[in-house]
C-alpha cells in the first residue's frame, strides 16, 4: 500500500515536524508514505476565496492519480473512530487499491474540484485544527489503524 499526504503550506515547528518525523519512520514496515507539500495561494480579497481555492485545487488535483482512492479533510466529512478507520483502510487494501491519497488543505479549505473528485470526505473532528496539527494527527493514526490491522500492541 501506497499513502500520499498533499499539504497546503509547511510545517513551521520543530516539535511537530519532529513527531511527523516519528510516525513516518515508524510507518515504514507496513506502507510506503510521500508527503507533497503545496504552497497556499495569497488571498488578498476575502470576495476571491472561491476562485483561489479553485486554483489550488488545480493544483492539488495534477498530484492525483486517476486511480488514486481520493480521502479529503473536511470540517463536514465523515468521522471515523480509530477502529474504523483501521477497517477502512483494510478494505481499501484489500479491494486492490494500490495508493490512498489524503488532502490537507488551508485554513480556508479545499476547493470544490477537489471536494468533488473525492472518494471519500474525512472530519478529523468537529474542531477545528491548525493545518500543522491536522497532518501529524492524520500521519499518526494512520499508524495506529495499521497496528490495529496487523493485531499489534498500541492502539488502547
Amino acid at each position: 500500500m501506497k499513502i500520499k499526504i498533499i499539504a497546503l503550506g509547511k510545517i513551521k515547528e520543530k516539535y511537530i515536524k519532529s513527531g511527523v518525523d516519528e510516525f513516518l519512520k515508524r510507518l515504514t514496515p507496513y506502507c510506503s508514505v510521500e508527503i507533497t507539500e503545496i504552497n497556499p495561494l495569497e488571498i488578498k480579497d476575502e470576495n476571491l476565496t472561491d476562485k483561489v481555492l479553485l486554483a489550488e485545487g488545480e493544483k492539488i488535483l495534477s498530484c492525483i492519480k486517476p486511480t488514486d482512492y481520493l480521502v479529503t479533510m473536511e470540517i463536514k466529512g465523515k468521522e471515523f473512530s480509530s477502529e474504523e478507520f483501521a477497517q477502512k483502510i483494510e478494505e481499501l487494501t484489500n479491494s486492490g487499491t494500490q495508493e490512498i491519497v489524503f488532502v490537507i488543505g488551508s485554513s480556508c479549505g479545499i476547493g470544490k474540484n477537489v471536494s468533488d473528485r473525492a472518494n471519500l470526505k474525512m472530519s478529523m473532528s468537529k474542531m477545528t485544527f491548525l493545518h500543522e496539527f491536522a497532518r501529524l494527527i492524520l500521519i499518526e493514526q494512520i499508524y495506529r489503524a495499521f497496528k490495529i490491522i496487523k493485531k499489534e500492541t498500541y492502539h488502547k
